[in-house]
This record gives structure tokens, C-alpha cells and sequence, in this order.
């Protein structure tokens, strides 16, 4: 039997893993995960739902779900949203059907979320889902600022709020599993997978139901 087919079968039908990769804006979260799925085989990202402007080359249904103020609270109206929280001022959320149907189709599912949306992850009801909870920063606010400008696609008050909300962010590291430095990329990515394959080889874990 092959050890993917193993797996599946410890796991049981429908189930997965859902690896939270959290942090403050600008910590590369978005390009860990890239590297991370050309590396390792079964992984999806789900791409989260938002309400701010895309910035110069996101596109709608790659980097982002981009919806309307109003559709978006719709949605949280109609309990699509696993998780959904507020981040410098614009919504933030994780479908609910989206996540299902990467799980169902056997993957393993990453996602790119905010501190807020992965304390509420930590604590949903998530049927055949095991949460996993990891942090990216890099070494120091000063560096985080430096990415931001760079990235040019804030004004310098967005960037104020953003390093503002990083402090408190860092506070709830001890919250998570797994506290990953992102410094080198090629470290980082390799810090990733390695969370990954260990998470997938555990042999007892929490039990938590999904629905």
C-alpha cells in the first residue's frame, strides 16, 4: 500500500488537514504557500473572500475573491464563512463550501489568514478537519515595515495601521503550534513543508467534528 493510500486510510473518507498560515500582512505568507505546494504533493489553498481593492496584478479567483461590501455581508448572513473578521479596515473571510470541496477532492488545505479568522479556526466546529496553526513573521517590525513600502501598494497611513495591528499580533504567538522566521525564503519554505509532512505522519491528534 502506498504511504499516500495509508494516510487517507488513517485519516478515514472526507477528512483533512487545514494548516492556518497566519501572521501580519506583508510576512510572505502568500509565497510560502506557493512554495510549499510546488514542493509537497495533496495540498490546495483556499483563497479567501475579501472587500478591499486588489492591488496592481491580482486577479479575481487567484489572489482573491474580490466582492462588494454588501455581498460579503450576505454571505455572512447565509453562514458561508468559516471564519471572517475585520483587518485594517476591510472584511476578511474563509468560504466554508470552498474548504469542503478541496478536502473532499483529498487534499490537504493552506490557508492564508489573519490572526482574528485563526483564533476563530482554533476554536470552530469543523467536521472531519483538523486545525494547524502556524505563525510567519519576520525577525523584526523594522523589516516588516521595509516589505510593506516596498510592496508599494499602500499609502504610508495603511502601512502605520498594519504595523500597529503587527505589534498586537505578535503578542498571541504562543497561541500557535508552530512559529515559522521567515528571513530566507528557501529556509522558510523548507520550515513549511517539514510542519507539513510531520502534521501528516502524527499518529493521534485531537479529535474535533466538522459541519
Amino acid at each position: 500500500m502506498s504511504s499516500s493510500c495509508f494516510e487517507r486510510q488513517r485519516r478515514g473518507a472526507g477528512s483533512g488537514l487545514l494548516f492556518v498560515i497566519a501572521g501580519p500582512s506583508g510576512a510572505g505568507k502568500d509565497t510560502l504557500i506557493d512554495g510549499a505546494m510546488s514542493r509537497l504533493p495533496h495540498l490546495a489553498h483556499s483563497i479567501s473572500h475579501t472587500t478591499r481593492a486588489p492591488r496592481p496584478g491580482e486577479i479575481d479567483g487567484t489572489h482573491y475573491f474580490f466582492l462588494s461590501i454588501e455581498r460579503f455581508l450576505r454571505e455572512i448572513e447565509e453562514n458561508e464563512f468559516l471564519e471572517h473578521a475585520v483587518y485594517v479596515g476591510d472584511h476578511y473571510g474563509t468560504s466554508r463550501t470552498h474548504v469542503q470541496s478541496l478536502i473532499a477532492e483529498g487534499n490537504d488545505v493552506l490557508l492564508d489568514i489573519d490572526v482574528q479568522g485563526a483564533a476563530i479556526l482554533r476554536e470552530a466546529d469543523l467536521s472531519g478537519c483538523q486545525v494547524v496553526t502556524v505563525f510567519v513573521m519576520p525577525s523584526t517590525l523594522a523589516q516588516l515595515g521595509e516589505r510593506l513600502r516596498c510592496r508599494g501598494s499602500d499609502s504610508e497611513e495603511k502601512i502605520r495601521q498594519r504595523l500597529e495591528t503587527a505589534e498586537e499580533e505578535v503578542k498571541r504567538i504562543p497561541e500557535y503550534d508552530y512559529l515559522v522566521i521567515n528571513n530566507q525564503l528557501d529556509d522558510a519554505v523548507a520550515e513549511v513543508c517539514g510542519i507539513i509532512v510531520a502534521e501528516r505522519a502524527r499518529v493521534v491528534r485531537p479529535t474535533t467534528a466538522c459541519r
